[in-house]
Order: structure tokens, then C-alpha cells, then sequence
């Protein structure tokens, strides 16, 4: 068990790298010549229509760790389920290739990194679980009940990359100084076999992400070029107050149509304006150039699951940690987001992520 984890964590983050290196993988502009010449967006902040679908499996990336995050807090990580997880992100990403493969461009660049970002998350979760479900169950038999600081320690730092890694890539987080910190403030204390074997899992998995994360960030800055924060979005209206409400909302110009160009951010922080946006009853005509479908995501128990007639779902995944919620994953017209988010709020819907461009 030991000996395949230190090979693992020595060989598959140069494995990552030469990959990610040769492959030059670097996202293409798709749009196609029909969506340019209707489109009102200047044609070079287009982005292809098929990323909306191909940034879930990048998300899901997010979730499983905010999942373990919230659980963690209160238990220890033994019976985590790593490998449903696992199934779980190559299920999403089939079922959004499926969604693409016929209607969509084949962005090439985009699809190898799902892959290697997937076969990586394989890894490492596959090791966990066996760890987990050996070593750490083991050592937690030994406990006297509660959790040892070691377990505290680990389930802060989680829930602290969860909040990192929803605005920042993943590898910019600073593990070193994680590591330091767990054998800065953590002693001697009760149930010394658990929280030795925790430090050292604790300290195996963040030396490794830190080295890790160091390699693709100098693979990344090498095969990609830098990743844009914001979007171009084409709106029947500004809204009121924005300067308020909205301060990372820019007009740029008002279009012959009437209608106004103005700059979002991206990522999660999309969602949040598309929210307050749908509020006022402003009207989305085009994201990135796009004026198609985009992709959602909702979590919701067997009893609020009354979704927008607009939105068509394309997959639904339980939360393995909360028995009886589901993410629900759907897309919808861009015409038609303002008026879904709308919807989703009035029937107490949780919005998980809107999969912008």
C-alpha cells in the first residue's frame, strides 16, 4: 500500500506533465461562420458554443472536494466514497461529450485536458480509498471517539481549498505552507497511533500536491495561454443601479439593435451577476458570442425538483453524502437563462453553477 503510493505520487505528476507539454493543448475559437455574422459580439472575444458543456467535468473537480470538505467535518474520511466519485466524473464527462460529439466542433484541446485532469483524479482517488479503507480505518478503530486534531486540521484545509479553488486554479494553492502548518499546531495528545498515521497521510498528500501543483503550473503557463477572467455579454437593457450592485459590470456600447455589450466576470462569480440580473427581468441575447443553449446545474431534493419548462435535462447525479439530493444538470436557450433563474428562485431551487463560456 505505501510502496504504490510514494510510486505514484513520484511517476504520474511527470507522466501529467510531458503529456500536457506535447500536447500543446490549447483551446480553439469554434464558432461557426453563421453564429458570427448574427452575432452583435466582437468576433474576437467568441468562445466555442461547446464549452458550456465542457467545463462540467472541471467543476465536478470542484464539488467532489466540496463534498468531502462538508463531510469531513464531522467524520472521519474512511467511508468517503472516492470511487463512486470517480465513476461519477467520467459518467458527467460522457454525457456531455455525448451533447457535443454531433452538433459541436471537436475541441481537441479541451477534451485532453478533461482526460488528463480525470485520469489524474483516478489516481489519487483510487489510492485514497484504498488508504482509507485500510490504514485509516485501522488507526481510526483506535480513537477514543472524537476526531484527533490531525482530523480537524485536515478537514479546515479542505474546506479552505474548496474556497480557493472556486475562483483560482487549483495548483496555485499553497500546500508548503499547509504542510508546515500541520506540524506547527498539531501535538501530543490522546489516541497517538490515529494521530500519527494522520499526520502522516495529512503530510504525504499535501508534499505531493505541492509538488504537483508546481509542475502543471509550469506546464500550464507553457502549453496554454493566459485564461480570460472576464466575458463579453449582450443584454436587452443595463440594469438599474449596477454601479451598486454589480461594480464588476462594465458598458461597453450600445448596439445599433438597442440593445447593450457590456463585460461580466467569469466562473463562479457568473453566476451571482446572471442571478442578480434575472431579478430585474434583464434579458441575456448572447454570452461569448453564443446565443444557443448553455449549460446549468441544480441541486435539489425529490420534493422541490419542479424544473423550467425552457430547460431540458441532460444528466442527473446523486450527492452520495446527502441521501435523497441531486444535482440535476440541464441546459437552457441563453434567451431563455434571465427568466429561468427567475423560476429556480421562486421554487427554492439551490443554483450550483451556471457553465459559462
Amino acid at each position: 500500500m505505501i510502496s504504490l503510493q510514494q510510486r505514484t505520487t513520484r511517476l504520474f505528476p511527470l507522466f501529467l506533465l510531458l503529456m500536457v507539454l506535447n500536447v500543446h493543448a490549447e483551446i480553439l475559437n469554434t464558432a461557426t461562420p453563421s453564429t458570427i455574422a448574427s452575432s452583435e459580439t466582437p468576433v474576437e472575444y467568441h468562445r466555442g458554443a461547446e464549452q458550456t458543456f465542457l467545463t462540467f467535468p472541471e467543476w465536478f473537480l470542484v464539488y467532489s472536494p466540496a463534498e468531502y470538505a462538508s463531510y469531513v467535518k464531522t467524520h472521519t474520511p474512511t467511508d468517503f466514497p472516492f470511487l463512486s466519485h470517480i465513476h461519477q466524473f467520467w459518467h458527467g464527462y460522457a454525457a456531455v461529450y455525448e451533447a457535443t460529439r454531433k452538433d459541436y466542433p471537436f475541441n481537441f484541446g479541451y477534451h485532453v485536458m478533461i482526460v488528463v485532469i480525470g485520469t489524474s483524479t483516478t489516481v489519487e482517488y483510487t489510492i485514497r480509498a484504498i488508504y482509507e479503507g485500510l490504514i485509516g480505518r485501522l488507526t481510526e478503530l483506535t480513537q477514543s471517539g472524537s476526531l484527533t486534531e490531525e482530523d480537524r486540521y485536515g478537514a479546515e484545509v479542505a474546506q479552505d481549498y474548496v474556497d480557493f479553488i472556486r475562483v483560482r486554479p487549483w495548483y496555485e494553492y499553497n500546500f508548503s505552507s499547509k504542510l508546515a502548518g500541520l506540524w506547527r499546531t498539531t501535538f501530543f495528545g490522546k489516541d497517538m497511533l490515529r494521530k500519527w498515521e494522520r499526520k502522516y497521510a495529512l503530510s504525504t498528500e499535501y508534499l505531493a500536491k505541492a509538488i504537483y501543483g508546481w509542475m502543471i503550473k509550469i506546464a500550464s503557463s507553457t502549453a496554454y495561454d493566459p485564461t480570460a477572467e472576464t466575458t463579453l455579454v449582450v443584454l436587452d437593457r443595463l440594469p438599474n443601479n449596477f454601479s451598486a450592485t454589480l461594480p464588476l459590470l462594465k458598458s461597453l456600447q450600445i448596439l445599433a439593435s438597442g440593445r447593450v455589450l457590456v463585460e461580466l466576470p467569469r466562473y463562479h462569480a457568473f453566476m451571482h451577476y446572471a442571478s442578480t440580473l434575472a431579478q430585474q427581468d434583464v434579458v441575456f441575447h448572447e454570452i461569448a458570442g453564443n446565443q444557443d443553449s448553455i449549460l446549468l446545474s441544480v441541486l435539489c431534493s425529490s420534493a422541490n425538483c419542479i424544473l423550467p419548462v425552457a430547460s431540458r435535462t441532460l444528466f442527473v447525479q446523486d450527492i452520495l453524502t446527502v441521501p435523497g439530493n441531486k444535482r440535476i444538470v440541464l441546459t437552457v436557450p441563453v434567451a431563455s437563462l434571465a427568466s429561468t433563474l427567475k423560476m429556480l428562485a421562486t421554487q427554492g431551487i439551490t443554483l450550483e453553477h451556471i457553465y459559462d463560456y
